[in-house]
């Protein structure tokens, strides 16, 4: 952290309410990148240039334009670890200590463009400074999330032939029992304040690596990230993005959905393994040019989350549906979000109910966006238009998104069938380019014109989608089909319901019946009786025909 320290002492101290007044003050003295082509590229009105490089295109930019004044040099990223440590850097700093960083993976680590290398680390600001290094350098990162057991690592390393690991001191262990088995692993790299046998450390390295680095000039189309994406069956797939797929890919929705402004401070809760970390925390704030601001807190707290929306400036909120679920339970009256303007939530459908108590207790909409690791934003809830509760919002662009039956066929509105995104005549360019080394899985997700996203659902008359399940976990029962969130929604009504979840059990005449699970089915009889579970179930099946099933299917 000594290099930090240093980069911090060539500014002024900034206080939390020092940076309330510079956000409001300066704002007048933002500029921008010339966003309109990137948007036009979004909406295909312009071809994705041949050449492309966030670092060098977006964030060089951010910091020239602090150093000739026609910014403010606001935090680029805010970080806080709720214990009193706390790191801001300027775009310049960003800059600065990448570019020492890109030397280190160059350098010591001897890894060159092309090379890959699995990045595992919590919120610290390392994994961003990391990110933008891998960028600069054209190697590719595939990031992992902290919980990976050492099986799941030694599945990542030996399938993508990655050259280096970085991870914190945490998962040494892991990664030294299961190394040995990976023939490719030449270099582990070590954030840590101590040294460990066999190991760079990595903050050592980086104090004394040179500032002067030439960012390598990337085709757009050239591998930035891969990603590692799960399915029903077999092991997780290596979903890989370019240069520019992640990186522009919300270049409409970072003003459409996100609902950015210049002085704008966001707080994306994703975990660091998950495209929605790149999507939220990176690539839609940055190309911007806002605050990213990130609390480390390695569990999810509600008060503790309450309070940081209460005491800093933040004014843009993406977490899980399951993070408001748990924050609804708390008197949210009692906390004053002076700051707070835009509320955002994805990763999972998000329960109508938890939207009303959400509004009802703060005031606040809430906006669903639907997408998954292989092609970002599917849909959105734009900032402006009327929300559906329960729905998904409209496609978000450039995705043409239609509901299609099993051969292929558009189906008309109101009528349940695959969740798709046209790809012919021409395919999206913030698509991922190929599931790595699988020849099988990139044949199985198309079907004639459409990439198939995996999920069910329909469109109504006016354009919004709406979930009903994935493809293999809707229950089909006496010829009917069952989503299981619409059961789980009708469950999470109750006011002693927190979380729920349905999965289906065989049954020898209706072939399939819907059941909440064992653990919580004694939970809640423990709550208020059996006698309660009937009152909520039966209340899901006299709710007649809903906006998320076909109009022309009955309820079981």
């Amino acid at each position: 952290m000594q290099i930090l320290l240093k980069l911090k002492t060539l500014r002024p101290v900034w206080s939390c309410q020092s940076l309330c007044r510079a956000f409001q003050n300066d704002n007048k003295r933002f500029t921008s990148l010339d966003l309109s082509q990137y948007e036009a590229i979004n909406r295909g009105d312009k071809e994705v240039p041949e050449y492309f490089n966030f670092a060098s295109d977006v964030l060089d930019q951010w910091s020239k334009a602090e150093k000739d004044g026609s910014r403010a040099s606001n935090p680029a990223l805010w970080w806080i670890d709720g214990k009193g440590k706390e790191v801001r850097w300027s775009f310049e700093e960003l800059g600065v200590l990448s570019r020492k960083a890109a030397n280190v993976l160059s350098g010591p680590c001897g890894l060159q463009r092309g090379d890959r290398v699995v990045l595992i680390l919590p919120r610290v600001p390392e994994w961003w400074l990391l990110n933008v290094a891998c960028i600069r350098s054209g190697i590719v990162f595939l990031p992992g999330t902290p919980q990976l057991t050492a099986k799941d690592i030694q599945y990542r390393l030996q399938v993508s032939q990655a050259k280096c690991i970085i991870t914190h001191d945490t998962l040494t262990p892991a990664v030294d029992s299961i190394s040995s088995s990976c023939p490719f692993l030449k270099t582990k790299l070590l954030l840590s304040e101590g040294r460990r046998g066999g190991w760079l450390n990595f903050k050592e390295l980086l104090d004394v690596a040179p500032s002067d680095h030439s960012c390598v000039k990337t085709k757009s189309d050239e591998p930035m990230t891969i990603y590692f994406t799960s399915g029903t069956t077999g092991s997780p797939k290596m979903a890989e993005h370019s240069q520019s797929s992640l990186a522009l890919g919300l270049a409409l929705s970072g003003r459409s959905w996100l609902d950015i402004r210049p002085s704008d401070i966001i707080w994306n809760m994703s975990d660091t393994g998950w495209v929605k970390a790149g999507l939220g925390s990176v690539f839609a704030p940055w190309l911007r040019g806002i605050t990213v601001f990130v609390h480390s807190m390695p569990q999810f707290e509600p008060r503790e989350f309450l309070n940081t929306l209460s005491q800093y400036p933040i004014t843009t909120v993406c977490s899980a549906p399951t993070a408001y679920r748990m924050l609804v339970q708390h008197d949210l009256t009692s906390y004053k979000f002076k700051s707070l303007r835009h509320c955002l939530t994805g990763g999972e459908p998000l329960n109508p109910e938890v939207m009303v108590q959400w509004k009802r207790q703060t005031g606040l909409d809430i906006y669903e966006g639907y997408g998954q690791t292989e092609v970002g934003i599917i849909s959105q809830n734009e900032k402006g238009k009327k929300i559906k509760p329960g729905s998904m919002g409209t496609p978000a662009p450039p995705y043409d998104v239609q509901i299609i039956d099993e051969n292929g066929n558009i189906l008309p509105r109101g009528e349940e069938g695959d969740i798709a995104i046209r790809i012919k005549s021409k395919r999206p360019f913030c698509f991922f380019s190929r599931y790595v080394d699988n020849p099988e899985k990139n044949a199985s997700v198309f079907r004639g014109n459409f990439y198939i996203t995996g999920d069910r659902g329909l469109m109504d008359e006016d354009g919004y989608l709406w979930f009903v399940g994935r493809s293999d976990d809707v229950i089909i029962s006496s010829g009917y089909r069952i989503g299981p969130f619409e059961v789980e929604s009708a469950l999470i009504e109750h006011p002693a319901v927190v979380e729920s979840a349905v999965v289906s059990s065989p049954d020898p005449v209706r072939g399939e019946t819907t059941n909440v699970p064992i653990f919580a089915w004694c939970h809640l009889t423990n709550l208020f009786g059996s006698v309660g579970i009937l009152g909520i179930w039966g209340k899901y099946r006299n709710r007649g025909v809903g906006q998320t099933t076909a109009a022309s299917e009955d309820r079981p």
